[in-house]
């Protein structure tokens, strides 16, 4: 039996090149969003500690508790977006409306609050941290969400999701690139007022760029008219057992996530200058190349087999920059820079084959379900943010941490183990799980075909 018109009209939309200036807004979204990332995941336990004068096992405890609200949260609102549908399309209207309350909560995290009893900055500081999670989700899910529906030809998926991933480390870059010399510049002597102004420019800049990103992108897959349940949505978790490991697997990022949130510290105390940081975001953006090597690399290597081999490599230039200790600020910067660049390479993979499990579940369970998939690749980067800002704060507590004066020697060799070798034990544990791990394009494909050939069975069936 000949496929419906209806049935070829949707082949010809899933097999459209997308253009590059969709590539190109859809990279803006994930850079503009990502400034409000990189703002709070690297400088927020530095503005509690020592702006705001609260404590570090204080701010762990504001992560922790934001963190479980998230876990409730963002399963929540991803079945929602699952069922809900608009003229814009299942997930394009999140990415015009929620840019505004991404400016203005990430804004409202930066407020001095001279003036304030500690235990009124601790609240105020906890109340706006937790808003914060919950807009990002918002933006986040529908954001990863959208390249799934933009097409479903692996080769596309794969080149948007890297220029998303590319989008978010630059962005995530741009912050200790110019942030520490805004707030010298705007706030002078006043940090507070500093980090304020700079936080209010950054988001002025990318409000524009995010709503952009809604205007010029298309989507393309469209998703049975069926209504999901939330109960949908858990069945289709406990199914993806492939998205299960990826999820372990982009966890391990709580590991970078430790030594991103001490980086300012280890600059500023070991090696002696704040200001270091934007030598860190400059670093940041060149390792933003390995995205332009990974799609290429693909067309011949499974992203198994060059997750393995990068993670490999980042155990053993860790245990050689450890052992050569921090003493040279060049030597320093430079495992720095390739430590940075494989873990900028491991972003496009990891999230090229959460997308590869999408179908999975659909086989599965005979729904998609992208924005539950997605929404676990949200929960799970916030939850590794949080448990590195738990772990983060325990840490400055455990070696002895004292904000605005200079450190012993065994807190600033304790910083340097950290910064230095921590990551490597994320390293190993990726590598173990990626050597079991079975679902690869060659699955993935296979999945695919049997999807479009149950839905031709469907639609012949009724006419039999």
């Amino acid at each position: 039996m000949e496929p419906s018109k209806n049935q070829s009209l949707t082949d010809m939309e899933l097999k459209e090149d997308i253009r590059k200036k969709e590539i190109a807004s859809y990279f803006g979204y994930g850079f503009a969003q990502c400034i409000s990332f990189g703002l709070i995941g690297s400088y927020i336990l530095f503005f509690y500690t020592d702006i705001l004068g609260i404590s570090a096992a204080a701010a762990s405890i504001i992560f922790l508790i934001a963190r479980t609200w998230d876990a409730v949260n963002d399963p929540l609102m991803a079945s929602i977006m699952d069922t809900l549908n608009s003229k814009h399309g299942k997930f394009r209207p999140y990415l015009k409306y929620m840019p505004f309350l991404i400016v203005i909560s990430t804004i409202l995290c930066f407020l001095p609050l001279d003036g304030l009893s500690m235990t009124a900055k601790v609240i105020y500081a906890g109340g706006t941290y937790i808003l914060w999670g919950m807009v990002y989700t918002a933006s986040d899910v529908p954001f990863w969400s959208l390249s799934s529906v933009m097409s479903q030809q692996a080769e596309q998926r794969t080149k948007l999701i890297t220029f998303a991933n590319m989008g978010v480390f630059t962005g995530i870059a741009l912050s200790p690139t110019i942030f520490t010399p805004l707030t010298e510049w705007l706030g002078g002597d006043d940090l507070g007022q500093g980090y304020l102004l700079a936080t209010i420019v950054l988001m002025a800049i990318a409000l524009p760029i995010m709503l952009n990103g809604f205007k010029n992108t298309k989507e393309r897959v469209k998703p049975p008219k069926t209504k999901v349940k939330f109960s949908d949505g858990v069945r289709a978790i406990r199914a993806n057992k492939p998205m299960f490991a990826i999820l372990v697997v982009f966890f391990c990022n709580v590991f970078m996530n430790i030594t991103q949130a001490l980086n300012i510290y280890f600059f500023t105390y070991n090696l002696g200058s704040a200001s270091f940081m934007s030598i860190f975001g400059i670093i940041s953006f060149a390792s933003c190349i390995g995205f332009f090597i990974i799609p290429k690399l693909n067309l011949k290597y499974k992203k198994k087999h060059m997750l393995m081999v990068i993670v490999a490599a980042d155990v053993v230039i860790r245990i050689i920059w450890f052992s050569l200790g921090y003493s040279s600020v060049v030597v320093s910067f430079i495992f720095i820079g390739l430590t940075m660049l494989l873990y900028t390479t491991t972003g496009p993979l990891i999230s090229g084959m959460l997308a590869e499990t999408i179908e999975y579940t659909e086989w599965k369970t005979g729904k998609r379900n992208e924005a539950v998939i997605f929404s676990g690749q949200t929960f799970t980067g916030k939850l590794s943010v949080a448990v590195s800002g738990g772990a983060t704060g325990l840490i400055l507590t455990a070696i002895n941490y004292q904000s605005n004066q200079a450190q012993s020697e065994f807190t600033l060799n304790m910083l340097f183990f950290v910064i230095a070798l921590l990551p490597a034990l994320g390293s190993i544990i990726r590598f173990i799980i990626m050597y079991f791990y079975s679902y690869t394009e060659k699955e993935y494909k296979e999945t695919v075909e049997k999807i479009h050939l149950r839905k031709q069975r469907n639609e012949a069936s009724p006419q039999s």
